[in-house]
């Protein structure tokens, strides 16, 4: 088994089509059939199920994607800080990101760590929100960024920044009368929300919003972006549910955006780290999102 054995399976996994698959890799369907079968020989096991209509994994591919897929990304980290090491940078932080994180805010600590510490090279990674609770109980991750606070093993989650939840609507809608939206008006209509899996962190935290008026509303669709929700409240198939940071910079001029009533209304993004003694890059990396989460980009920002 090697890393280009396990590249080839993730490929067909996450395609679960070896013509796209090979497509992918830039290689040709017979050599890359043959690296899934050598590496299901040497695993002893079947990955892959083939039919004339596709490819299915099987209970130990599951199993084994999920492996797989922390081989690459320990792989691609070794990778980048390598390089970050032959071009000068006295150090690397790997930041994971969880969940859609507020575009504004994380532009804005990035320049500030980029204008104080043009030293240290920050990689920044998208997973999903358990793969990185486990980076980080592993040390894959120095720290992340992400909407759950509430985490089990050893790892220190602390607030950053909150995000009033804002209902997106189209442009003639009659809850379009209400400046601020009684949540019990607006769970009346179906909704349009991220899928719970893209983000679970915002699915968390919007649950126990809904919870709280007792209430479990319709659902139209599940979207993984929020530009495609914007475009089905366009068109009408519900109304949207979001954070006022997922809306930063909409352009969709048949949406309007309104705040919730519920002054209390919003989504957290936490910091989560492991526990234990910090050193100096990550500190000073803290020390600068915590200064952005208290400067006119951080804070609870509502619609004026």
């Amino acid at each position: 088994m090697n890393l280009r054995h396990i590249e080839a399976f993730v490929a067909v996994a996450e395609e679960l089509h070896f013509g796209r698959a090979a497509k992918r890799l830039h290689i040709e369907q017979s050599p890359l059939s043959r690296r899934i079968s050598r590496l299901e020989a040497d695993l002893g096991v079947t990955l892959l199920h083939r039919n004339g209509r596709g490819v299915r994994l099987t209970v130990a591919g599951r199993v084994f994607l999920e492996d797989a897929l922390r081989v690459m990304l320990a792989c691609e980290q070794a990778q980048a800080r390598v390089r970050d090491a032959a071009a000068g940078y006295h150090g690397t932080l790997l930041i994971g990101l969880a969940g859609d994180i507020g575009r504004t805010r994380l532009a804005a600590l990035l320049a500030l760590c980029r204008q104080e510490a043009p030293e240290v090279s920050i990689r920044l990674t998208e997973v999903p929100l358990a793969q990185l609770l486990h980076g980080l109980g592993v040390g894959m991750f120095d720290a992340g960024l992400a909407s759950v606070g509430h985490v089990e093993g050893e790892i220190v989650a602390a607030p950053l920044w909150r995000d009033p939840f804002l209902v997106a609507l189209p442009a003639r809608h009659p809850l379009l009368a209400y400046k601020e939206m009684p949540l019990q008006e607006v769970v009346r209509y179906s909704l349009v929300l991220s899928d719970p899996q893209a983000c679970d962190g915002c699915h968390q935290q919007r649950e126990h919003l809904f919870r709280s008026i007792g209430v479990q509303p319709a659902v139209a669709e599940y979207v993984s972006t929020h530009s495609l929700m914007l475009v089905l409240v366009a068109a009408g198939y519900g109304v949207g549910f979001c954070s006022a940071a997922h809306f930063e910079g909409c352009t969709q001029a048949d949406v309007v955006a309104r705040p919730l009533a519920d002054q209390d209304a919003s989504l957290t993004t936490y910091l989560l780290r492991p526990q234990g003694d910090i050193l100096e890059p990550l500190r000073d990396f803290i020390d600068r999102a915590e200064r952005v989460a208290g400067s006119p980009f951080g804070g609870d920002q509502r619609p004026k």
